[in-house]
């Protein structure tokens, strides 16, 4: 069970974040980072490049976080404005010890702490120790402005 039930977390007077419709390439998980490739929404990884957005929960068919956007169907995906908070996945054994922790897409869409040279997209807004056995969500901040960022060369 997830540890957030939603994924755009606020501020509150901004109720309607900007997003984008695509299909899903394969099925999505809300919280996870995504790329365009092809017209399709792809799960970022750790040699992303392109703008990356976050997988929102499916609110218009009222299912949870938890709950996946099937391949071949349209998904949304939110364009992370610095500003704002949002709820992340991050993979089972990633152990946050500080608020502000620099963090990088990985495997299957998920964050991972990020190295001095990698691509940086978020910052932790909360300390958390994933070891429940399953990725959970993470109270994020993106690192500033999300549009089209490229790897580190």
């Amino acid at each position: 069970m997830a540890r957030f039930n939603k994924i755009f977390l606020g501020p509150v007077d901004k109720t309607c974040p900007q997003v984008r419709e695509a299909d899903a390439s394969v099925a999505l998980k809300p919280g996870r980072l995504v790329v365009m490739s092809s017209g399709e929404f792809a799960l970022a990884g750790a040699a992303t490049i392109g703008q990356v957005l976050l997988v929102q929960d499916n609110y218009l068919a009222m299912k949870g976080v938890d709950d996946d956007w099937a391949a071949g169907n349209t998904a949304v995906a939110i364009e992370m404005q610095s500003d704002e908070l949002y709820a992340a996945r991050i993979a089972n054994g990633v152990n946050i010890t500080a608020k502000g922790t620099a963090l990088t897409p990985a495997a299957n869409g998920t964050l991972a702490i990020a190295s001095t040279s990698g691509l940086v997209v978020a910052y932790s807004d909360e300390i958390y120790n994933n070891n429940s056995g399953s990725e959970q969500l993470l109270r994020v901040r993106p690192a500033g402005s999300q549009s089209y960022l490229s790897a580190a060369v």
